[in-house]
Protein backbone atom coordinates (compact mmCIF):
# COMPACT_ATOMS: atom_id res chain seq x y z
CA UNK A 1 0.00 0.00 0.00
CA UNK A 2 1.25 3.34 -1.12
CA UNK A 3 1.96 5.86 2.09
CA UNK A 4 1.59 9.79 1.37
CA UNK A 5 4.98 10.16 2.04
CA UNK A 6 6.04 7.96 -1.43
CA UNK A 7 2.94 9.60 -3.38
CA UNK A 8 4.37 12.58 -2.44
CA UNK A 9 7.65 11.82 -3.72
CA UNK A 10 6.31 11.05 -6.85
CA UNK A 11 5.29 14.17 -7.66
CA UNK A 12 8.05 15.83 -9.50
CA UNK A 13 7.86 19.89 -10.01
CA UNK A 14 6.37 21.01 -13.26
CA UNK A 15 9.01 20.89 -15.86
CA UNK A 16 9.82 24.22 -17.91
CA UNK A 17 9.13 23.50 -22.08
CA UNK A 18 11.87 24.36 -24.29
CA UNK A 19 10.90 26.70 -26.41
CA UNK A 20 11.66 25.58 -30.04
CA UNK A 21 12.33 27.58 -33.36
CA UNK A 22 9.59 26.05 -35.76
CA UNK A 23 8.68 26.37 -39.57
CA UNK A 24 5.54 28.57 -38.16
CA UNK A 25 7.88 30.91 -35.83
CA UNK A 26 9.81 31.25 -39.15
CA UNK A 27 6.66 31.52 -41.21
CA UNK A 28 5.19 34.52 -38.79
CA UNK A 29 8.55 36.57 -38.39
CA UNK A 30 8.63 36.69 -41.76
CA UNK A 31 5.46 38.23 -42.11
CA UNK A 32 5.83 40.33 -39.47
CA UNK A 33 8.99 41.67 -41.31
CA UNK A 34 6.74 41.88 -44.35
CA UNK A 35 4.05 43.85 -42.62
CA UNK A 36 6.81 46.12 -41.39
CA UNK A 37 8.56 46.68 -44.81
CA UNK A 38 5.58 47.42 -46.71
CA UNK A 39 4.11 49.73 -44.08
CA UNK A 40 7.86 51.70 -44.37
CA UNK A 41 7.29 51.86 -48.39
CA UNK A 42 3.79 52.67 -48.75
CA UNK A 43 4.09 55.42 -46.00
CA UNK A 44 7.31 56.84 -48.05
CA UNK A 45 5.49 56.13 -51.66
CA UNK A 46 2.01 57.26 -50.73
CA UNK A 47 2.61 59.66 -48.03
CA UNK A 48 6.21 61.23 -49.98
CA UNK A 49 7.88 60.82 -46.32
CA UNK A 50 11.43 60.48 -45.68
CA UNK A 51 12.56 58.63 -42.86
CA UNK A 52 15.07 59.85 -40.47
CA UNK A 53 15.88 57.78 -37.48
CA UNK A 54 19.12 60.81 -36.64
CA UNK A 55 16.34 62.38 -34.81
CA UNK A 56 16.19 59.72 -32.24
CA UNK A 57 19.66 59.31 -31.79
CA UNK A 58 19.95 63.38 -31.49
CA UNK A 59 17.14 63.70 -28.81
CA UNK A 60 17.85 60.67 -26.84
CA UNK A 61 21.36 61.71 -25.69
CA UNK A 62 23.12 65.52 -25.61
CA UNK A 63 26.82 66.45 -24.84
CA UNK A 64 27.47 68.80 -22.41
CA UNK A 65 29.12 72.03 -24.39
CA UNK A 66 30.63 73.26 -21.24
CA UNK A 67 32.36 69.60 -20.21
CA UNK A 68 31.70 67.62 -23.30
CA UNK A 69 30.48 64.91 -21.16
CA UNK A 70 27.29 62.52 -22.70
CA UNK A 71 24.54 63.12 -20.78
CA UNK A 72 20.53 61.92 -21.16
CA UNK A 73 18.43 64.02 -23.60
CA UNK A 74 14.80 64.85 -23.49
CA UNK A 75 13.51 61.18 -24.67
CA UNK A 76 15.58 59.42 -21.85
CA UNK A 77 14.86 61.89 -19.26
CA UNK A 78 10.88 60.91 -20.27
CA UNK A 79 11.56 57.15 -20.17
CA UNK A 80 13.04 57.68 -17.47
CA UNK A 81 10.56 59.53 -15.11
CA UNK A 82 8.01 56.73 -16.89
CA UNK A 83 9.90 54.37 -14.99
CA UNK A 84 10.02 55.90 -12.23
CA UNK A 85 6.28 56.33 -12.40
CA UNK A 86 5.63 52.84 -12.91
CA UNK A 87 8.42 51.91 -10.25
CA UNK A 88 6.97 54.04 -7.25
CA UNK A 89 3.41 53.77 -8.37
CA UNK A 90 3.00 50.21 -8.06
CA UNK A 91 4.78 50.34 -4.45
CA UNK A 92 2.33 52.46 -3.24
CA UNK A 93 -0.89 51.46 -5.10
CA UNK A 94 0.59 48.07 -3.35
CA UNK A 95 0.20 49.13 0.04
CA UNK A 96 -3.04 51.09 -0.87
CA UNK A 97 -4.31 47.65 -2.18
CA UNK A 98 -3.27 45.53 0.71
CA UNK A 99 -4.88 47.59 3.14
CA UNK A 100 -7.93 48.07 1.51
CA UNK A 101 -8.17 44.14 0.59
CA UNK A 102 -7.68 43.18 4.41
CA UNK A 103 -10.41 45.76 4.79
CA UNK A 104 -12.84 44.46 2.64
CA UNK A 105 -12.33 40.83 3.85
CA UNK A 106 -12.97 42.31 7.67
CA UNK A 107 -15.27 41.52 9.82
CA UNK A 108 -16.05 44.46 10.90
CA UNK A 109 -19.01 46.78 8.89
CA UNK A 110 -16.99 49.90 8.65
CA UNK A 111 -14.05 49.13 7.25
CA UNK A 112 -15.89 46.83 4.52
CA UNK A 113 -18.07 50.09 3.71
CA UNK A 114 -14.97 52.29 3.84
CA UNK A 115 -12.86 49.73 1.08
CA UNK A 116 -16.11 48.98 -1.01
CA UNK A 117 -16.85 52.56 -1.47
CA UNK A 118 -13.39 53.24 -2.71
CA UNK A 119 -13.20 50.52 -4.85
CA UNK A 120 -17.10 50.82 -6.65
CA UNK A 121 -16.17 55.35 -7.23
CA UNK A 122 -12.82 54.46 -8.36
CA UNK A 123 -13.28 51.45 -11.02
CA UNK A 124 -16.51 52.96 -12.51
CA UNK A 125 -14.97 56.46 -13.16
CA UNK A 126 -13.67 56.67 -16.86
CA UNK A 127 -9.81 57.17 -16.19
CA UNK A 128 -9.32 60.57 -18.09
CA UNK A 129 -12.43 61.67 -15.79
CA UNK A 130 -10.31 60.73 -12.62
CA UNK A 131 -7.09 62.01 -13.52
CA UNK A 132 -8.26 65.87 -14.35
CA UNK A 133 -10.29 65.53 -11.49
CA UNK A 134 -7.89 64.58 -8.87
CA UNK A 135 -4.67 66.58 -10.43
CA UNK A 136 -6.97 69.95 -11.21
CA UNK A 137 -9.10 69.67 -8.39
CA UNK A 138 -7.59 67.89 -5.57
CA UNK A 139 -4.47 67.73 -5.83
CA UNK A 140 -3.68 71.53 -6.82
CA UNK A 141 -4.71 72.52 -3.73
CA UNK A 142 -3.80 69.85 -1.03
CA UNK A 143 0.18 69.82 -2.49
CA UNK A 144 1.12 73.56 -2.39
CA UNK A 145 -0.39 73.60 1.30
CA UNK A 146 2.26 70.96 2.10
CA UNK A 147 4.95 72.47 1.40
CA UNK A 148 6.68 70.38 -0.97
CA UNK A 149 8.66 72.89 -3.77
CA UNK A 150 9.95 75.07 -0.49
CA UNK A 151 11.55 72.44 1.26
CA UNK A 152 13.11 71.07 -2.15
CA UNK A 153 14.51 74.39 -3.01
CA UNK A 154 15.97 74.99 0.57
CA UNK A 155 17.18 71.27 0.98
CA UNK A 156 21.11 70.50 0.33
CA UNK A 157 22.80 69.74 -2.68
CA UNK A 158 23.12 66.05 -1.85
CA UNK A 159 19.52 65.94 -1.22
CA UNK A 160 18.81 67.74 -4.37
CA UNK A 161 20.62 64.99 -5.89
CA UNK A 162 19.35 61.68 -4.29
CA UNK A 163 15.73 63.50 -5.22
CA UNK A 164 16.66 64.30 -8.87
CA UNK A 165 17.41 60.56 -9.03
CA UNK A 166 14.75 58.98 -7.54
CA UNK A 167 11.96 61.29 -8.32
CA UNK A 168 13.23 63.38 -11.52
CA UNK A 169 14.09 67.43 -11.37
CA UNK A 170 13.36 69.19 -8.48
CA UNK A 171 11.69 71.42 -10.00
CA UNK A 172 9.12 69.54 -11.19
CA UNK A 173 8.67 67.35 -7.94
CA UNK A 174 4.80 68.18 -7.64
CA UNK A 175 3.65 68.10 -10.94
CA UNK A 176 5.21 64.45 -10.32
CA UNK A 177 3.80 63.90 -6.77
CA UNK A 178 0.37 64.73 -8.24
CA UNK A 179 0.48 62.25 -11.11
CA UNK A 180 2.10 59.68 -8.99
CA UNK A 181 -1.07 59.78 -6.10
CA UNK A 182 -3.50 59.55 -9.15
CA UNK A 183 -2.51 56.41 -11.02
CA UNK A 184 -1.26 55.05 -7.33
CA UNK A 185 -4.96 55.82 -6.15
CA UNK A 186 -6.33 54.32 -9.56
CA UNK A 187 -4.56 51.14 -9.50
CA UNK A 188 -4.79 50.60 -6.02
CA UNK A 189 -8.69 50.01 -6.48
CA UNK A 190 -7.76 46.90 -8.96
CA UNK A 191 -5.32 45.77 -6.50
CA UNK A 192 -7.67 46.07 -3.88
CA UNK A 193 -10.25 43.73 -5.66
CA UNK A 194 -7.09 41.53 -6.76
CA UNK A 195 -5.76 41.15 -2.79
CA UNK A 196 -9.38 40.45 -1.74
CA UNK A 197 -9.76 37.42 -4.33
CA UNK A 198 -6.39 35.99 -3.31
CA UNK A 199 -7.46 36.53 0.59
CA UNK A 200 -10.88 34.85 0.12
CA UNK A 201 -9.25 32.18 -2.47
CA UNK A 202 -7.38 30.64 0.85
CA UNK A 203 -10.29 27.65 2.10
CA UNK A 204 -11.96 28.65 4.67
CA UNK A 205 -11.32 25.22 6.75
CA UNK A 206 -7.41 26.43 7.15
CA UNK A 207 -8.66 29.73 8.79
CA UNK A 208 -10.92 27.45 11.24
CA UNK A 209 -8.32 24.97 12.14
CA UNK A 210 -6.19 27.81 12.74
CA UNK A 211 -8.24 29.04 15.29
CA UNK A 212 -8.91 25.54 16.63
CA UNK A 213 -5.28 26.02 17.37
CA UNK A 214 -5.75 29.04 19.09
CA UNK A 215 -3.73 31.01 16.44
CA UNK A 216 -4.74 34.82 17.01
CA UNK A 217 -5.96 36.83 14.22
CA UNK A 218 -3.09 37.98 13.02
CA UNK A 219 -1.07 34.69 13.33
CA UNK A 220 -3.64 33.57 10.86
CA UNK A 221 -3.07 36.21 8.62
CA UNK A 222 0.19 35.94 8.55
CA UNK A 223 1.39 32.25 8.30
CA UNK A 224 -1.82 30.83 6.75
CA UNK A 225 -3.23 33.52 4.76
CA UNK A 226 -0.98 35.43 3.61
CA UNK A 227 1.54 32.66 1.93
CA UNK A 228 -0.96 31.04 0.01
CA UNK A 229 -2.79 34.22 -1.15
CA UNK A 230 0.30 36.11 -2.56
CA UNK A 231 1.05 32.70 -4.87
CA UNK A 232 -2.86 33.02 -6.00
CA UNK A 233 -2.10 36.67 -6.95
CA UNK A 234 0.93 36.91 -9.32
CA UNK A 235 -0.89 36.35 -12.17
CA UNK A 236 -3.05 39.15 -11.68
CA UNK A 237 -0.31 41.40 -10.06
CA UNK A 238 1.84 40.72 -13.41
CA UNK A 239 -1.52 41.84 -15.41
CA UNK A 240 -1.76 45.04 -13.42
CA UNK A 241 1.93 45.95 -13.27
CA UNK A 242 2.37 45.76 -17.03
CA UNK A 243 -1.38 47.82 -16.85
CA UNK A 244 0.03 50.45 -15.16
CA UNK A 245 3.45 50.90 -17.31
CA UNK A 246 0.47 51.78 -20.26
CA UNK A 247 -1.45 53.70 -17.98
CA UNK A 248 1.17 55.61 -17.13
CA UNK A 249 1.47 57.53 -20.32
CA UNK A 250 -1.92 59.27 -19.63
CA UNK A 251 -0.27 61.64 -17.12
CA UNK A 252 1.22 63.37 -20.05
CA UNK A 253 -2.10 64.97 -19.69
CA UNK A 254 -1.82 66.65 -16.64
CA UNK A 255 2.00 67.82 -17.66
CA UNK A 256 3.57 65.08 -16.26
CA UNK A 257 7.23 65.39 -18.89
CA UNK A 258 7.07 61.05 -19.24
CA UNK A 259 8.02 59.02 -22.37
CA UNK A 260 4.56 60.45 -24.19
CA UNK A 261 4.80 63.86 -23.09
CA UNK A 262 7.98 64.46 -23.95
CA UNK A 263 7.72 62.28 -27.20
CA UNK A 264 4.79 64.48 -28.36
CA UNK A 265 7.06 67.60 -27.82
CA UNK A 266 10.00 65.87 -29.98
CA UNK A 267 7.17 65.67 -33.13
CA UNK A 268 6.25 68.90 -32.91
CA UNK A 269 9.76 70.27 -32.79
CA UNK A 270 11.05 68.09 -35.63
CA UNK A 271 7.78 66.67 -37.92
CA UNK A 272 9.52 63.02 -37.52
CA UNK A 273 6.15 61.88 -36.34
CA UNK A 274 6.39 57.97 -37.48
CA UNK A 275 9.68 57.55 -36.04
CA UNK A 276 9.05 58.95 -32.65
CA UNK A 277 5.93 57.18 -32.42
CA UNK A 278 7.84 54.14 -33.55
CA UNK A 279 10.61 54.99 -30.90
CA UNK A 280 7.98 55.57 -28.05
CA UNK A 281 6.18 52.38 -28.57
CA UNK A 282 9.09 50.20 -28.38
CA UNK A 283 10.53 51.65 -25.29
CA UNK A 284 6.72 50.92 -23.87
CA UNK A 285 7.02 47.46 -25.54
CA UNK A 286 9.98 46.24 -24.21
CA UNK A 287 9.27 47.46 -20.82
CA UNK A 288 6.16 45.68 -20.98
CA UNK A 289 7.41 42.33 -22.52
CA UNK A 290 10.53 42.19 -19.71
CA UNK A 291 8.35 42.62 -17.14
CA UNK A 292 6.01 39.53 -18.69
CA UNK A 293 8.75 37.75 -19.00
CA UNK A 294 10.03 38.39 -15.43
CA UNK A 295 6.82 38.02 -14.08
CA UNK A 296 6.58 34.53 -15.66
CA UNK A 297 9.06 33.00 -14.35
CA UNK A 298 7.88 34.27 -10.71
CA UNK A 299 4.60 32.17 -11.57
CA UNK A 300 6.94 29.33 -12.59
CA UNK A 301 8.74 29.33 -9.24
CA UNK A 302 6.00 29.82 -7.29
CA UNK A 303 4.31 26.87 -8.86
CA UNK A 304 6.75 24.61 -8.43
CA UNK A 305 7.07 25.46 -4.74
CA UNK A 306 3.34 24.99 -4.23
CA UNK A 307 4.18 21.04 -5.21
Amino acid sequence: MTTIDEARCRVSPPKRRKWRFGSIDVALLALVSAGFAYFAHQTEAVLHYRWDWSVITAYLVKTDPKTGGIGPNVLLDGLLTTIRLAVWGLALATIIGVVMGFARTSRRLLPRLIAGAYVILIRNIPPLVFIFIFVFFIASQVLPSLGIAETVDHASETTRWWLSLLFGPPRLIENFAAGLLCLSIFAGAYLTEIVRAGIESVPKSQIEAGDSLGLSRFDILAFVVLPQAVRNVVPPLANQSIQMIKDSSLMSLVSVQELSFVAQDVQVATHRVFEVLLFTGGMYFIICYGLSLAFGRLERRTAIARV
